[in-house]
C-alpha cells in the first residue's frame, strides 16, 4: 500500500492530511494562525507562521500514524490563492503576506487598465483587473515600499513558498498561476506581454507547472527531519478551490460545487476557457491538463459567521463547551428556529468588500430591516441566508454563460452544516451533494500527489477511484419559493447602496 499526503495551507490554518492510495484518511492534524488588519480593508499573514504549522502537522501526522515512513511516496500542497509572498537574496520572507481578501490595490487596479487597458486583461488573463489578486499588490509594494520591493528577488504564493522550503524549488501550479494575472491563462504560461507592460521581471516568477506534474522532491534535511525518504515527490499541487474541486469529485463538463470556507465559491469545470466579458467571475485554468473552470467568489462567506460568532456569541462558545459541542453547532440550532426570511431580516456579506457580481472593494457589510423584534438568532439565519444569496449570484452569471450545472456539490465548513446545504438547495433549486470526505482541497492535493507518483494514470481516473458521494440534499419547492422573495429583494440592495458605499470610503 502506498501513501500521500495532502497539505491545505488555509487562511485560518493549514491541514495536513496523510491518506492511503484508496483515498482513506490514516491521520491527520491542523494549527490556526492569526490575521493582521494594520488598517481597515487590510489582511495580511506572516509566511513563517504558514511554515511553522506545516512542519509541525506533518511531524504529527507522520508520527502518529503507524504507517511505515518508507511507503509514504508524494506530497501535495494546495493553499489559499492570490497571496503575495516576496523573498530576498538570501532566501528571507522581506514583509508579511498581503493575501486574498486584502482590498488596499484600488488605485493599482486603475493603474493597471491606464497601463494594460481592460480588453488586453481580460484577452490575456481571462480576468480584468483586480484588487484581491496578486499583480496589483506587487504594484503596490512597488508604489508604496520601494525599499522592500528592491530587495525582492523571488514572487510566490502562499503554498509556493510552503513548496520552497520543502524542495528549494521556486516553482507553483497552472492553477494557482491563474489568480495572480500575470498568467496567459488560454496558452497556461507566464504572459511575457502583461510582464513587460507592468514592468515585473520575470526571473522574480517561478516555474510554472500543470498540477499533477513533479516539482520536486524532499531536501535532505526536511527529509531527515520529517524521517521521510529524500525521493518523496511534491507535485504542483492547485490552488484551493482547483484543489477542492477534486477532493469533491468535479472534474468533467456539468459539475460544480459550492464551498462555504473563510471565502465562499461556486466553481464549475469547463473544457475550454469560457470567459464573461463583463468580469463578475473568474475564469482559470483547472487541475486538470487541458482543462480550466469558472469561479464566482463571495469574500466574506464563513468569515461573516465567524465574525458574528467571535464578537457577540459568548454564551454560544459556554454552552458549547459544556455540551462538548463546537459553537456552529449551537448557533445551526439557533437559527433553524427562525423562519425562512430571518422574520424579515437581510444581511450583505459585504465585510471584505465583495467579487461576484460586484467587483467592488468600497462595499461593506449590511443588516437591512433590523427592528427592536429582531434576536441574535434572527442575525444568525439572516447571515446564513445572506451568504447563499451571495452565492446564488454566482450561478445566475453562470447561466447567462451558457454554463450548464448538473451535479452540485458541498464542501468546506460551511458544507457540514445540515441547515446551510438545505438552505443552498432550496435558494439554489437543485440538488446539493456531499462527498465521504470531508477534506476538500488536501484530498484534492492528495489525487494530485497520486498521480504525479504514478499511482493512477491521471487526474480523473484518480478522482473516480478515490472520491464517493455521502448524503444529498433535495430541494423543496415550496422552500425555493419563499427564498425567492428576499432573493429578489436581496438584489436590489447593493444597487441602491453602491454610491454609499463609495462615499462611506472617503469619509
Amino acid at each position: 500500500m502506498a501513501y500521500v499526503i495532502g497539505i491545505d495551507c488555509g487562511t485560518g490554518s493549514t491541514k495536513t492530511v496523510l491518506f492511503d492510495e484508496n483515498g482513506k484518511i490514516i491521520s491527520s492534524a491542523a494549527m490556526e494562525y492569526p490575521i493582521y488588519q494594520p488598517q481597515n480593508g487590510y489582511a495580511e499573514q506572516n509566511p513563517i507562521d504558514w511554515k511553522n504549522a506545516m512542519l509541525d502537522t506533518l511531524k504529527k501526522v507522520i508520527s502518529t500514524s503507524g504507517v511505515d515512513k518508507k511507503a509514504i511516496k508524494g506530497i501535495g500542497i494546495s493553499g489559499q490563492m492570490h497571496g503575495l509572498v516576496m523573498l530576498d537574496k538570501d532566501n528571507n520572507v522581506i514583509r508579511n503576506s498581503i493575501i486574498w481578501c486584502d482590498q488596499r490595490t484600488s488605485a493599482e487596479v486603475e493603474q493597471m487598465n491606464r497601463i494594460v487597458g481592460h480588453e488586453k486583461f481580460m484577452e490575456i488573463t481571462a480576468n480584468p483587473a483586480l484588487t484581491g489578486w496578486t499583480a496589483s499588490k506587487i504594484l503596490w509594494v512597488r508604489n508604496n515600499e520601494p525599499e522592500n520591493y528592491e530587495k525582492c528577488r523571488h514572487i510566490l504564493l502562499p503554498k509556493d513558498y510552503l513548496r520552497f522550503i520543502l524542495t528549494g524549488e521556486y516553482a507553483t501550479d497552472v492553477s494557482d498561476a491563474s489568480g495572480m494575472q500575470l498568467l496567459n491563462v488560454s496558452k497556461r504560461c507566464w504572459s511575457r506581454k502583461i510582464c513587460d507592460l507592468l514592468e515585473i521581471d520575470m526571473e522574480m516568477l517561478p516555474k510554472v507547472y500543470e498540477s499533477c506534474q513533479v516539482t520536486g522532491t524532499l531536501r535532505k534535511e526536511i527529509a531527515e527531519m520529517l524521517g521521510l525518504e529524500e525521493s518523496v515527490i511534491v507535485a504542483g499541487g492547485a490552488g484551493d478551490n482547483a484543489a477542492a474541486a477534486l477532493g469533491t469529485g468535479v472534474y468533467e463538463d456539468g459539475k460544480a460545487f459550492t464551498t462555504i470556507g473563510t471565502s465562499g465559491v461556486v466553481f464549475a469545470h469547463t473544457s475550454s476557457p469560457v470567459i464573461d466579458s463583463k468580469g463578475r467571475v473568474h475564469t482559470c485554468c483547472a487541475a486538470i491538463p487541458n482543462s480550466w473552470h469558472v469561479m464566482g467568489v463571495t469574500q466574506a462567506a464563513g468569515l461573516s459567521l465567524k465574525w458574528f460568532r467571535d464578537n457577540f456569541c459568548t454564551s454560544e462558545k459556554e454552552t458549547a463547551d459544556l455540551l462538548n459541542k463546537d459553537a456552529y453547532y449551537i448557533m445551526d440550532k439557533e437559527a433553524e428556529s427562525v423562519p425562512i426570511g430571518a422574520e424579515k431580516l437581510i444581511y450583505l456579506p459585504y465585510l471584505m468588500g465583495e467579487r461576484t457580481p460586484h467587483l467592488d472593494p468600497y462595499a461593506r457589510g449590511v443588516f437591512f430591516g433590523l427592528s427592536s423584534f429582531h434576536t441574535k438568532k434572527h442575525m444568525l439565519r439572516a447571515i446564513m441566508e445572506g451568504v447563499s444569496y451571495s452565492l446564488r449570484d454566482c450561478i445566475e452569471v453562470f447561466r447567462e454563460m451558457n454554463i450548464e450545472i448538473t451535479d452540485m456539490a458541498a464542501c468546506g465548513g460551511g458544507g457540514t452544516s445540515q441547515l446551510w446545504r438545505s438552505m443552498l438547495a432550496d435558494i439554489y433549486n437543485c440538488n446539493v451533494n456531499t462527498v465521504d470526505s470531508k477534506e476538500g482541497p488536501a484530498l484534492g492535493s492528495a489525487i494530485l500527489a497520486m498521480v504525479a507518483c504514478g499511482i493512477y494514470r491521471s487526474v480523473p481516473e484518480a478522482c473516480k477511484a478515490v472520491v464517493k458521494t455521502d448524503k444529498i440534499q433535495y430541494s423543496n419547492e415550496k422552500n425555493s419559493k419563499a427564498y425567492e422573495k428576499y432573493y429578489s429583494l436581496y438584489k436590489e440592495i447593493y444597487s441602491a447602496l453602491e454610491l454609499e458605499f463609495k462615499k462611506l470610503s472617503l469619509i
